[in-house]
């Protein structure tokens, strides 16, 4: 029953997404009840699998050689999987909101909702094929979200992420096929599935062969050099750059480099050698980039989006420190990332909804008359930052700590880049808190009158996600706790 689960939890919102243009709706209200029951029942089952289905599996179709497209849970689909469907029902609420303006809101919802069965998709992965199938799915999915105002920059910026995408496809695909070659073609395993007796004498093409996966995949996940995508994807609704920015596409190339990284290569194959130095190198380098090129930004959704090339990062760097500790904090930074940047980015969208301003500088004084937005804003501003109390700091103490175990020398060349990146975002971030509550005592407050915050649709997730940010900052045992234990089978 449960491994049954598995696939209906992937499939049913690609499946129902499909009538949402198809259906002749005599009210829109009842197509958006109709995804929000899709996305919900959906959530509903992924966390009754989660609750009852301990490392279920199902194969789906099955290939000569051993090679099998299959469904199969463990503790890292699982954190992945409750992560995301958390947050979509909250995203999806907040779109009915935000694109009641814009045009072909059928063909919208419809990609929005069948993005989340795809990311569930690539959650459930039972090994490297099917998690390649899915992952290339996303881009397929997405694609249409980013160009759907079909504006002239919204088809360059679609066109710029096609081609990133592609790139990286081809570099994932090479390190599939070596996976296969020599490995556990059929499953994901703790350590890695790369077969010792196959690669003797061919160690250093495979560790090339993982330096070209890597960066493969780190397309979606915005390293530098390859995430000039992610700015020029900010053209599209808010509710799709908070998806591409904080949850579903950035997510989905940091989950990909764990998997390869811990369950796929392994992390005694890959430790100690040129190849784990080499990655580290443009991961440290891409935290303190991407804070400085939003410190220079004055786009609001492009600051934020260097912003999250810069803390997807931190994942990595939690990734190539190749340790059961830097695992865990990578994991804690994934969650924790996901629920302040889509707060931050659905902040953003709301002043843009509701004054039509897109710049840092046209902001002045909209704190005081949108207080609760602002408010928001500037507790996830304060968490991305580090502050103690708030989630952020957990994640950072947890990288952070895992850095300084570690042996290898870039480790502490690591955590001074954590150090860099918290400074530089404070200016960033509460630059924008400052000008919309301090405008200055010349400020006349008569050529906003007009502004507000939004309606509940837009504030109760905003609501939610803050609470959450509070919450794992002062309660955040269990979910440590919890990422330890995953983390401590490597």
């Amino acid at each position: 029953m449960n491994e049954a689960l598995l696939a209906v939890v992937v499939f049913l919102p690609i499946v129902c997404s499909v009538l949402m243009p198809l259906v002749p709706w005599k009210r829109e209200r009842m197509m958006q009840f109709y995804a929000m029951a899709v996305v919900l029942i959906t959530a509903g089952l992924v966390f009754f699998v989660l609750g009852n289905g301990s490392d279920a599996e199902i194969t789906l179709f099955s290939f000569a050689g051993g090679l099998r497209v299959c469904f199969h849970m463990d503790g890292l689909s699982r954190v992945f999987a409750a992560l995301i469907s958390c947050l979509w029902p909250l995203a999806l609420l907040y779109s009915f909101e935000y694109m009641k303006h814009l045009s072909h809101r059928a063909m919208f919802f419809m990609f929005y909702v069948m993005t989340y069965g795809v990311t569930l998709g690539i959650a459930f992965s039972g090994n490297i094929l099917t998690m390649y199938c899915f992952y290339e799915m996303l881009t397929l999915v997405t694609l249409p979200l980013i160009m759907h105002t079909l504006k002239r920059e919204a088809i360059l910026a679609s066109r710029t992420y096609l081609l990133y995408s592609l790139g990286g496809a081809a570099f994932g695909f090479i390190g599939m096929l070596f996976i296969i070659r020599y490995g556990i073609a059929d499953a994901f395993l703790p350590g890695g599935v790369i077969l010792s007796p196959a690669i003797a004498g061919k160690e250093q093409v495979l560790l090339l062969v993982y330096v070209l996966t890597f960066f493969g995949f780190s397309v979606k996940a915005a390293m530098f050099p390859f995430g000039g995508w992610l700015p020029k994807a900010g053209v599209a609704p808010t509710p799709v750059t908070a998806l591409l920015h904080a949850v579903a596409v950035v997510k989905a190339g940091a989950f990909a480099i764990l998997r390869l990284t811990y369950y796929c290569f392994g992390i005694e194959f890959l430790r100690g050698t040129w190849a784990q130095t080499f990655v580290m190198v443009f991961v440290i380098f891409t935290i303190v980039y991407g804070c400085a090129r939003a410190l220079k930004e004055t786009h609001l959704k492009r600051r934020l989006a260097y912003s999250t090339m810069s803390n997807l990062s931190y994942i990595l760097f939690g990734a190539v420190l190749m340790s059961p500790a830097g695992l865990m904090g990578a994991l804690c930074h994934m969650v924790v990332h996901a629920v302040v940047k889509i707060c931050a980015f659905f902040c953003v969208g709301a002043v843009m909804h509701q004054t039509d301003k897109e710049y840092v500088h046209q902001i002045d004084g909209f704190g005081r008359r949108m207080p609760f937005v602002f408010t928001f804003f500037t507790v996830c501003g304060l968490a991305l930052m580090g502050v103690p109390g708030l989630a952020g700091f957990v994640s950072k103490w947890y990288l952070a700590k895992a850095a300084v175990e570690n042996a290898h020398p870039l480790a502490l060349v690591g955590v001074l880049a954590l150090l860099v990146s918290a400074m530089l975002t404070s200016v960033y971030m509460l630059s924008i808190s400052f000008r919309g509550f301090f405008p200055g005592k010349t400020f006349d407050y008569s050529t906003i009158e007009k502004v507000s915050d939004p309606n509940w649709k837009m504030l109760l997730p905003l609501g939610c996600f803050v609470v959450a940010v509070v919450v794992l900052g002062l309660n955040s045992r269990p979910l440590v706790d919890m990422l330890t234990q995953l983390a401590s089978v490597m």
